[in-house]
């Protein structure tokens, strides 16, 4: 069951607060961790929604916790159809083409089989990468920088980094980061491109 109330009592420097529920009843406890989607940090007088356990000793727990304008949002999106869930399964398709493509181009050795291995490492780098990035978010730890995250898939690991976009449901709303993200994505692509080319041959060849 979802509940609405106010934060109070919120200690930022330890990441946790209390709820007193719309209408009165019980408060209960509240830590940033039990946020799943969150646009901001909580403070005093910030309305949520949530939903309530019990704690070991008894004590109500608010779990499931979102601000109120972010539930309202997702719940807007959700509901209505929107360009973003075309495009977004316009990438799935994408990412899965070019990961059949690529390995298959590898295997008929049009490209050098270390390439494969360059960019299946890098993607399992990307997305432990992510998998950590938002577990710190979570957590109130040490983030990683997001220009560490874009490199990774500059270099080859942006399949396993949209992967965890997708899963792991961590910067995939951000619109400034997704465009910087997809940028990679053309200049790693079109570096790719550039191996086909009687040049690109000359400079695989004197590597590899």
């Amino acid at each position: 069951m979802k509940y609405q109330g106010k934060i109070s009592n919120w200690n930022d420097a330890k990441g946790f607060g209390f709820v007193q529920p719309n209408g009165g009843g019980q408060r209960a406890f509240v830590h940033i961790s039990a946020f799943t989607r969150r646009s901001k940090r909580p403070a005093d007088n910030d309305i949520i929604v949530y939903e309530l356990t019990q704690q070991a000793d008894g004590k109500a727990k608010a779990v499931n916790v979102m601000f109120v304008a972010d539930y309202k949002s997702r719940n807007t999106a959700n509901h209505s159809p929107s360009r973003s869930s075309e495009s977004s399964k316009a990438a799935i398709v994408f990412t899965g083409l070019f990961c059949v493509v690529f390995i298959a181009v590898t295997l008929l050795n049009m490209l050098p089989r270390p390439l494969l291995f360059l960019y299946t490492g890098a993607s399992l780098l990307a997305f432990l990468m992510y998998a950590w990035d938002k577990s710190a978010a979570q957590n109130n730890r040490w983030r990683t920088p997001e220009a560490h995250l874009q490199l990774v898939a500059l270099i080859g690991g942006w399949p396993g980094a949209y992967v965890a976009q997708r899963t792991l449901r961590h910067k995939s709303s951000k619109t400034s980061f997704k465009v910087a993200f997809w940028c990679s994505v053309a200049l790693n692509i079109t570096a790719l491109g550039y191996l086909f080319t009687a040049s690109g041959q000359s400079l695989v060849n004197t590597v590899f």
